[in-house]
């Protein structure tokens, strides 16, 4: 088969996974990368805030991953294991540079800011992923936003990127990160919370400027 069939456009990423395993085609593994390097850039460069450390990061995920390729179950969907893959490396270096707050914050006194099922009441979280269709958020709440996602503590940071960014499950996050699905809902409503009162507090300044 031709390079061209491979990358055809209904080709999934499950049968571009599955030719790699069974003839080692670099040509499907470099259409994996191609499809997913993006998004892996934008979540390595969210974790560190540092273009160079990203670009590392996104050597380093897509290394492994075709070291890794071959053992690969399919159990989760390729993007899902890359993403997994990344936010580990991120992390790790995250912890080396000794940057990673580890405090726990109390719970007390959420109040109704949030669904019984856990899910915060109102959050554009759909923006922020990186497609085609992805919706332009006016520039002054894009950069509020940005401040504030990069102001979380790495921990919260990654849970919230992985959980409302790239859609992974709690339980793909807990093993990503090494901790509990508990650990995972509890960093979550933390990062939602904070990211609320920062729009919250946009929205009050704007209020009082129109007045």
């Amino acid at each position: 088969m031709n390079r061209e069939a491979i990358v055809d456009a209904e080709t999934t990423d499950q049968a571009l996974v599955v030719r790699f395993q069974q003839t080692g085609d670099r040509a499907a593994f470099e259409e994996l990368v191609r499809r997913h390097r993006d998004r892996v850039y934008g979540l390595a460069l969210r974790m560190m805030k540092n273009e160079e450390e990203a670009l590392d990061i996104v050597q380093e995920t897509f290394l492994s991953a075709f070291r890794k390729l071959p053992e690969f179950r399919g159990e989760s969907q390729f993007g899902s294991w890359v993403y997994r893959i990344a936010a580990n490396f991120a992390l790790m270096r995250l912890r080396h540079q000794r940057v990673v707050d580890q405090v726990e914050e109390p719970m007390d006194a959420l109040g109704d800011r949030f669904k019984e099922d856990g899910r915060w009441a109102v959050f554009p979280t759909g923006l922020w992923a990186r497609r085609a269709d992805q919706v332009v958020l006016d520039g002054e709440l894009r950069e509020v936003l940005v401040r504030a996602i990069d102001a979380l503590p790495e921990l919260h940071r990654a849970v919230f990127l992985l959980r409302d960014v790239e859609g992974l499950s709690y339980e793909e996050i807990a093993q990503a990160l090494d901790t509990t699905v508990s650990a995972v809902k509890s960093r979550l409503h933390r990062a939602r919370l904070a990211l609320r009162e920062e729009l919250n507090r946009y929205f009050e300044g704007k209020e009082v400027r129109s007045r």
